[in-house]
């Protein structure tokens, strides 16, 4: 995918994700567990509006009241943005699909990846179908395989070759895992709510590499 096609795919995802979320009741629904350990649906939604919010300075700001933890960082300035009205987190949402603005350190290819599998963590948990585009889950499949940090697929999968079956995609070598590219997203991506749908001889060392 080009740069156009990424942030169109972006944008499609971003106004989708905020219709999906426009549907769900005011009460329970966002205050269930995500697919996210230790995320309620609200937060997940909190995450992905604040996003593009975060400028240098702020993430600075945010980088050094989580003392240093990158992963202290994003949940802790999800969870503060939690507490915002829920209308208004959706309204962020579906404004932010016309942003251009990456957080720090980042591609394009990041908020992609942070829109197709942030929306898996909110739909999967309330059993809501969200099908995830071929072609900008590939991209973002390839992305996140080739760039290491945070999730280290290269390293927790060595011995595996993961395989789609619904696009051309292939990465690693070794025992046949395979399956529908959005659940190998979501498995590179430590999810273990991909299992049930992957199948091959290398499923059965799943659950330990993503223990």
């Amino acid at each position: 995918m080009d740069q156009r096609e990424i942030w169109a795919a972006i944008e499609a995802e971003r106004h989708s994700l905020a219709d999906m979320l426009d549907a769900l009741p005011q009460g329970g629904d966002w205050d269930q567990p995500s697919l996210c350990e230790g995320w309620r649906i609200r937060d997940v939604a909190a995450h992905l509006a604040v996003a593009t919010q975060l400028g240098n300075a702020a993430a600075l700001i945010e980088f050094i009241r989580a003392r240093g933890s990158f992963n202290r960082m994003i949940r802790d300035s999800a969870i503060r943005y939690a507490e915002r009205p829920i209308g208004g987190i959706i309204e962020q949402i579906r404004e932010s699909a016309y942003s251009r603005r990456l957080a720090p350190t980042t591609k394009p290819l990041d908020p992609l990846f942070d829109a197709l599998v942030h929306g898996q963590d909110i739909a999967v948990p309330l059993g809501i179908e969200r099908p995830m585009p071929l072609e900008p889950a590939r991209a973002a499949a390839t992305h996140i395989w080739e760039r290491g940090f945070p999730f280290y697929p290269q390293r927790k999968f060595r011995g595996l070759r993961l395989v789609a079956t619904d696009v051309d995609w292939t990465v690693g070598e070794g025992e046949v895992v395979e399956g529908p590219i959005q659940a190998l997203l979501l498995l590179i991506s430590g999810r273990p709510a991909a299992l049930p749908s992957l199948t091959g001889v290398g499923t059965a060392v799943l659950g330990s590499r993503l223990g």
